[in-house]
């Protein structure tokens, strides 16, 4: 039943018995540094797995389940280390545990570069993040202003990116065909309005735009 009642100061308030207090909830942002760590196989390794070891993230490469004629069988794996970006061979036990490094995605565009460091914004928030060029590598080649991409934390830090896996991009400058090639067979290279070189089939022209592939650096089609 509700009651009135006076708090120390004289103040009169409403109580309820049947609405007691209620604690103040807490919130945590996605990218707390209080990350949980998952388990898993070592079967489970496949190309692109992210696996956490030495206190450090790191994606497979490459993976060989191996089953010797003698001994028990084991993965052989090639990783890369997010944060160092060095690339070592690891052997695991087949079937032993391993922590999944709980890395998290986030769609954000790439605005501009600044200086040496290339500016990364959420479109909902206009949170900006920053990647070194180092960082970037040659993926600068197929990172064009505007293009959307995936940012990856990792304990509340920015660790990486990843590219769209097809960017449409402009011909800057392109050989011009073979005099007398009829069929216009063949390709030939021509250069992108990132500065990346890529091989394009012959009637492709300078200001036309193509699609690359930038897993591989190869053309897909004319846009």
């Amino acid at each position: 039943m509700a009651s009135l009642r006076f708090t120390p100061n004289g103040r009169l308030c409403f109580s309820s018995p049947l609405r007691p207090p209620q604690p103040r909830r807490r919130f945590l942002s996605l990218r707390s540094p209080l990350t949980k760590i998952y388990a898993l196989s070592s079967n489970d390794i496949r190309v692109g797995t992210n696996i956490e070891f030495d206190g450090s993230p790191w994606k497979v490469l490459e993976f060989l389940h191996v089953k010797p004629g003698k001994g028990a069988a084991f993965i052989r794996t090639k990783v890369k280390n997010y944060i160092t970006g060095n690339t070592v061979e690891k052997t695991f036990r087949a079937g032993s545990t391993l922590d999944e490094a709980n890395i998290l995605k986030e769609t954000k565009q790439y605005t501009y570069k600044d200086g040496d460091q290339y500016v990364f914004m959420d479109m909902s928030t206009f949170e900006e993040v920053r990647l070194n060029e180092k960082d970037v590598g040659d993926r600068k080649m197929f990172l064009k202003e505007g293009a959307e991409c995936s940012v990856l934390f990792w304990n509340g830090n920015v660790i990486d990116f990843e590219l769209p896996i097809h960017v449409k991009l402009k011909v800057a400058e392109a050989d011009a065909p073979v005099s007398g090639d009829a069929t216009r067979s063949g390709s030939r290279p021509a250069k992108l309005e990132t500065g990346a070189i890529v091989s394009v089939p012959p009637f492709v022209e300078a200001g036309e735009e193509v699609v690359v592939d930038t897993r591989s650096g190869q053309y897909v089609t004319r846009a």
